[in-house]
């Protein structure tokens, strides 16, 4: 049995997958919320006890970067080590990679309808790919196509410095740094990043915040999904404009990786937020923003730009790896 995991700065996603004729099937699959747990080998004890789960191999993509083995999270006060996580499944090994590098390795066992697509691109489209994924972060992730295969590789451009494109992503880098000094993409561009935008419109009086609406917000728990979902039901313009500058936003650095990582094979959209506001993210705010970049626009009008519906990708991709890294298991 495979054990493959999501860890998020929210939630802990885990999974066990059979090999069936050579196509990875889902025994059981638990999502749990990471603050109920000091560490990850507390939800991984729950979920291989409670399910009686016995584990061959395992992967786990996790929200950060990982070093010789060793992950910090980004978004969670996290530290994971691949070895204490081998003794305690008692496997020689396993695999422990950044949660777009996952993610990545998902993209090769989608199926056409687990893709939604934005920009057909070119024909014969062949070559790098890439994908980001705003959620709880920002990730991003490339995938080296070295001509018989794509080869996924981890990345953290999501921290890399925003760069405005108008006046009024001037003023809120300007207010973003007022608060926190540096500003990265991932400040923008994640569920914290909604309410970032929308708190920068209201306090700079560039949009009314409604009595009723400052009352509901003060009734929920998570702020980032109420904001899209009034601007999805156009109940409050200072919500739909939030999600306008968001979604530009996301377009524009959509546009900066498939510069970066050449992705002549595709840009690939994943992450919670962009399956929810599908019907903002067709609009053409978000491919004008991407295909914004001056003389390579021919370029990036020439790759494929999909978004990515299953949400499973990256823990299919956490299973795929144990398969493609043979020695990640028991031997």
């Amino acid at each position: 049995m495979i054990l493959a995991g999501d860890v998020g700065g929210t939630n802990v996603r885990l999974a066990a997958f059979e090999l069936e004729c050579n196509r990875l099937s889902c025994v059981v699959e638990k999502v749990y919320k990471a603050t109920e747990f000091k560490g990850v080998g507390e939800a991984v004890r729950r979920f291989t006890t409670s399910e009686g789960i016995p584990v061959d191999r395992a992967c786990l993509g996790v929200a950060g970067p990982v070093r010789h083995g060793v992950a910090h999270l980004s978004n969670l006060d996290w530290t994971i080590d691949c070895n204490d996580l081998a003794q305690q499944l008692r496997l020689k090994s396993i695999g422990l990679i950044n949660d777009l590098e996952a993610f990545a390795y998902g993209i090769n066992v989608l199926e056409s309808k687990d893709l939604l697509t934005l920009q057909e691109g070119s024909p014969d489209a062949s070559g790098n790919t890439a994908v980001i994924s705003a959620g709880t972060g920002l990730g991003e992730a490339g995938l080296f196509w070295d001509g018989f295969r794509h080869l996924p590789f981890p990345a953290e451009g999501g921290h890399c410095d925003f760069g405005p494109n108008n006046e009024t992503e001037l003023e809120l880098a300007r207010y973003l740094m007022k608060k926190h000094g540096h500003v990265s993409f991932e400040r923008l561009l994640s569920g914290p990043g909604i309410r970032n935008i929308y708190e920068f419109l209201r306090d700079t009086k560039q949009e009314e915040e409604p009595a009723w609406l400052t009352e509901q917000l003060k009734g929920t728990k998570d702020i980032p999904a109420l904001i899209s979902q009034l601007a999805l039901e156009s109940k409050a313009r200072i919500c739909e404009r939030t999600m306008e500058i968001f979604v530009s936003v996301y377009g524009a650095e959509t546009g900066n990786c498939a510069l970066k990582y050449m992705a002549l094979g595709g840009m690939f959209v994943g992450g919670s937020i962009a399956a929810k506001i599908l019907p903002l993210m067709k609009k053409p705010i978000f491919m004008n923003a991407f295909l914004n970049k001056g003389r390579m626009r021919p370029l990036l009008e020439d790759m494929p730009v999909k978004i990515v519906l299953n949400d499973d990708a990256g823990i299919l991709g956490a299973a795929q790896y144990t398969l493609v890294h043979k020695a990640f298991g028991r031997q």
